[in-house]
């Protein structure tokens, strides 16, 4: 049913999401099987060995923009130069242009809205969405609340991108509180044939319908307009985006940043777990410091091999309803729980109730920086977003992995309704769409 007039917010993005539509920059052959050769992860789910790999499956892969290499040099590090726009930077805008000068990429000549279906493999729920440029917020306004702390450096990365590309290479995800509205607007869309579509390396169905109408705009732009949103997905690109606009007043299209808005509970994005390496750390003297805190069992294993490890991790994190962690060093496994009183007071008793039950707090603030000794800083804590991925990287490493269970998509909400921030990487949201599929010029 409608939402009710209680539940409505003024259009003015200062409570409510700002929508409108742009004039898109895609490829030129929308063949789907052109489009799984030319499009990518986002740019912080791609790791060395993957950016390679995309890099060679085709001379005009996004990731050649969104992740750019000058000279084969490895993947630039995003501090800046004194003086000018980063080499990278500068490289990007220069492929970006050429891309456009030889039509690999062509403008759209009208600005339009886009539904994105996502459908993943095994009859799960497929996640359906808008693209959309959404105006930046006004300071303090609730219209946007992101969740998570960013770094400076990585923000000050993806700004100099934007800045010298002067495009959104990737979209945002807002989760945006479900409106009947949109639903139904959504739905109709979605009758006609797809514009563009394909399937990725991870099995999932990537649909996309281009809506021009603008009856259907203007009505779409009004349901959203009563509605508020929760960063899921882009917080160092949301942030680049803010410092963009004050870096660069008055630049055409710097007050609104691409984003999916999919719905918040059914429709929407479903919350995993990110995991935690610490690198240089014994298996034995993480579980002996540890102790100071926690109870300490060495869990048995049917058998010695990464499968079955990785399998009895991912078993005991589905079936866990308590406190508690796991922590390996690619080989063994051991379980943290029963957390003492001293632990849990390392956490900051004036912060907001929601934010202090959560496991990946207990975790940063009880053991990773209390136990362990161990600061948020790249070089001491590295960021694992499968449990196969962390089980490898301590390995690789000489370090533990700290698997971690997903926090449920209500307490993200609840966080940044709260407006505190959980540590960085805390939430992985998917399924994820595909950069490279819809990209946005800041300029009409």
């Amino acid at each position: 049913m409608p939402s009710s007039p209680a539940d409505r917010r003024p259009s003015d993005h200062a409570t409510g999401l700002g929508v409108r539509p742009f004039r898109a920059l895609t490829y030129s052959s929308p063949d789907p099987a052109h489009l799984a050769r030319v499009t990518s992860p986002a740019y912080d789910l791609v790791t060395a060995d993957g950016r390679s790999r995309l890099a060679g499956s085709d001379p005009h892969n996004i990731v050649r923009l969104i992740l750019p290499q000058v000279d084969d040099s490895p993947v630039a590090a995003p501090a800046p130069v004194a003086g000018g726009p980063p080499p990278w930077a500068t490289h990007a805008a220069r492929t970006l242009r050429s891309w456009q000068d030889d039509r690999v990429l062509v403008r759209d000549d009208e600005p339009a809205l886009w539904v994105y279906e996502l459908q993943p493999p095994g009859g799960e729920a497929a996640t359906v969405g808008w693209l959309a440029a959404v105006g930046l917020p006004v300071p303090g306004s609730p219209a946007v609340l992101p969740h998570e702390d960013t770094f400076p450096v990585a923000v000050e990365g993806r700004r100099a991108l934007l800045a010298a590309t002067r495009t959104d290479l990737e979209p945002i995800v807002l989760a945006h509180d479900a409106d009947a509205g949109v639903t139904a607007l959504t739905e109709r869309a979605m009758q006609a044939a797809p514009t563009l579509e394909l399937g990725d390396d991870d099995g999932v169905r990537h649909r996309l319908w281009r809506v021009a109408d603008p009856a259907t705009i203007a009505r779409v732009t009004d349901a959203f307009g009563r509605t508020g949103a929760v960063i899921a997905d882009g917080h160092h690109r949301f942030a680049a985006a803010r410092a963009h606009q004050r870096t660069d007043p008055g630049c055409p299209g710097c007050d609104a940043v691409l984003a999916l808005l999919t719905p918040m509970g059914p429709g929407g994005l479903r919350v995993a777990a990110i995991h935690r390496v610490l690198p240089d750390l014994a298996l034995d003297e993480a579980a002996t410091a540890a102790s100071a805190g926690f109870t300490v069992t060495e869990m048995p294993l049917p058998e010695v091999s990464p499968d079955a490890l990785a399998a009895a991790v991912t078993t005991w994190l589905a079936r866990c309803d308590g406190s508690g962690y796991l922590i390996s060093d690619g080989r063994r496994l051991v379980l943290l729980d029963h957390p003492s009183p001293a632990v849990a007071a390392r956490v900051p008793p004036e912060a907001p109730d929601v934010w202090r039950h959560l496991d990946v707090v207990l975790a940063h603030k009880g053991l990773i920086e209390g136990l362990w000794g161990r600061a948020d800083r790249s070089e001491e804590l590295l960021i694992a977003h499968t449990v196969d991925e962390a089980l490898s990287v301590a390995v690789e490493r000489s370090g533990v992995a700290l698997l971690l269970r997903p926090p449920s998509p209500a307490d993200v909400a609840a966080v940044a309704r709260a407006g505190a921030r959980m540590p960085r990487k805390s939430t992985l949201f998917v399924p994820k769409p595909r950069t490279g599929l819809v990209l946005r010029p800041l300029a009409d």
